[in-house]
């Protein structure tokens, strides 16, 4: 069994990427595994913070033997946010094919401030993505791959044709598009950040995605360039 274990950002077109793989026949795909783990182990406050908890185990051991013992999948495809990965002993991702996606965080920062109004660096994880990209680097001895949702967004089909080919699997046309409405995959947490991806069919650029960056931002924005411009020099391009 491969295990693909995306590591993004929110608001990065991570569900919708998790969407696509989920209509693939071959992969069984996993909503943020370690979500209950990262509220825990930081205490902060998200929507449905509760209902997240008490829906999913937050015990590091017990979710990891539980995808690794997963069986009848040829491929895993865990969607998991960089800065969930917190207060935890890395070594798995050795065990894993590690897959960074990336998005512009002015566009990033300008939808996340929609939910929550005051975002830090440590909500959009492109710190985290970095530092995350540089230890499986440095202990695989290659970079890992790395997508930026812009480029997908340009071409889904070659894009993702690409993806497969560096992920050693087969494309799939059935990749490109998905039924409008929500997966039984879904987090608890879908009702306040899955709304667009609900009603999308495929992936597509959204009204929302020129959004205006909050004036208050400016200053997160400025320091989370510096991360995206350095991973997305390892981008798959179109």
């Amino acid at each position: 069994m491969k295990i693909i274990n995306l590591i993004s950002g929110p608001r990065n077109l991570s569900t919708a990427l998790m969407y696509s793989f989920n209509q693939r026949p071959d992969t069984v795909v996993i909503d943020e595994p370690f979500y209950a783990h990262y509220l825990i182990s930081t205490g902060i406050d998200h929507p449905s913070r509760k209902e997240t908890i008490n829906s999913m185990s937050s015990n590091i051991n017990e979710i990891l033997d539980s995808i690794f013992s997963m069986k009848n999948t040829k491929v895993l495809f865990l969607k998991n946010m960089a800065h969930h990965h917190h207060n935890i002993d890395l070594f798995f991702l050795n065990k894993m094919t590690n897959l960074f996606l990336i998005r512009n965080p002015k566009q990033l920062i300008a939808s996340f401030a929609q939910v929550i109004i005051n975002p830090s660096m440590k909500d959009i994880g492109l710190k985290e993505s970095w530092d995350l990209f540089n230890y499986v680097s440095n202990s695989m001895n290659k970079n890992p791959i790395v997508l930026d949702s812009a480029q997908i967004l340009k071409n889904p089909k070659k894009l993702l044709n690409k993806l497969c080919d560096n992920l050693g699997i087969d494309f799939y046309n059935e990749m490109l598009s998905w039924p409008r409405g929500g997966i039984k995959e879904d987090g608890v947490w879908a009702k306040h950040w899955y709304k667009n991806v609900h009603q999308s069919t495929g992936f597509m650029k959204q009204k929302t995605s020129k959004r205006e960056l909050p004036k208050h931002c400016e200053a997160l924005y400025f320091d989370a360039l510096k991360y995206y411009n350095k991973l997305s020099k390892n981008s798959l391009k179109v």
